[in-house]
């Protein structure tokens, strides 16, 4: 990989197992923010730390932004 830092990579240069990894985490991706959303909306607000809107915004934020959401902005049942 040395001497590579500019090299554009197109998707034909990916070998197969490479593509269908990328695709799996793709789709892994969408299904934990679709999750994650439909339990934003769901949830009433005295159940969420923090505001709903910072929480959908936080999606954005790749894989951090649900997993977030999931370990801290969900309130546990006491």
């Amino acid at each position: 990989m040395a001497g590579q830092a500019g090299k554009q990579w197109r998707w034909s240069d990916l070998s197969t197992t490479h593509r269908r990894l990328l695709v799996t985490a793709a789709a892994c991706e969408a299904a934990l923010k679709i999750a994650a959303l439909t339990d934003i909306q769901r949830r009433p607000p005295s159940e969420i730390r923090g505001p709903k809107a910072l929480w959908r915004a936080a999606m954005v934020v790749n894989l951090v932004g649900p997993l977030s959401y999931f370990a801290v902005g969900r309130k546990r049942a006491t």
